[in-house]
């Protein structure tokens, strides 16, 4: 489980082939803290730490994380948003964060507005259940709050101190991001397609990242 507040940016350094999946390994200030086995929310994915050193981990990214996530998107170079678990005795900030992907989107506009940012991201329409004006949604990992909320759309409003630590410092407009919905509504969702409530515009089946 995780919060959404990003803890650190980490740079790809090598990306490896291996039979169905990758390897990669991250430069991050983390590594010394990190053990094998320890879960790395990754962009928002929930990702197992396979090997560290005093300046980097590796991870395996499985086929299926692959398909459904942004990762396969990633070069050598790349800033990626890191986060360790929460700890039963830290404080809870951001929103409950799995680490489970729903679906990916796409950075449809992004707009100064002083010195903050409001962004704009498409999202697939069989989404559209579990989200909320004003409800939380995590992008990319980063804990953040629905704005404006349209059909296929959301807006977002970024703070300063986000846009610099985290990798949106380097986003474009076209970028793809990882969703995770707010597990609460999709609970909620779970719950009345369970009791026979009829769910309007909602595609088939609910989201499941499947890694």
């Amino acid at each position: 489980m995780f919060t959404g507040l990003i803890e650190s940016l980490g740079r790809v350094r090598a990306i490896d082939d291996m039979p169905g999946g990758v390897r990669m390994r991250l430069e991050t200030p983390l590594a010394s803290d990190l053990r094998l086995g320890d879960s790395l929310a990754t962009n928002g994915v929930c990702l197992t730490v396979v090997d560290s050193d005093a300046s980097s981990v590796a991870v395996e990214i499985s086929p299926e994380t692959l398909r459904v996530t942004t990762l396969g998107d990633l070069r050598p170079g790349a800033l990626v948003n890191l986060e360790r678990p929460l700890r039963p005795d830290s404080r809870m900030g951001g929103h409950f964060v799995q680490g489970h992907v729903d679906g990916t989107g796409i950075l449809t506009a992004m707009v100064e507005e002083g010195e903050f940012w409001r962004i704009v991201i498409g999202y697939p329409a069989g989404l559209a259940p579990f989200f909320i004006p004003k409800g939380s949604v995590a992008v990319d990992g980063i804990s953040l709050t629905v704005a404006a909320l349209r059909p296929t759309e959301f807006d977002v409003q970024i703070i300063p101190h986000t846009m610099t630590h985290t990798n949106l410092q380097g986003a474009r407009v076209g970028d793809r991001v990882n969703i995770e919905c707010d597990m609460l509504g999709k609970y909620v969702v779970r719950v009345a397609e369970l009791a026979g409530w009829a769910r309007a515009e909602a595609g088939s089946s609910a989201p499941g990242s499947g890694q």
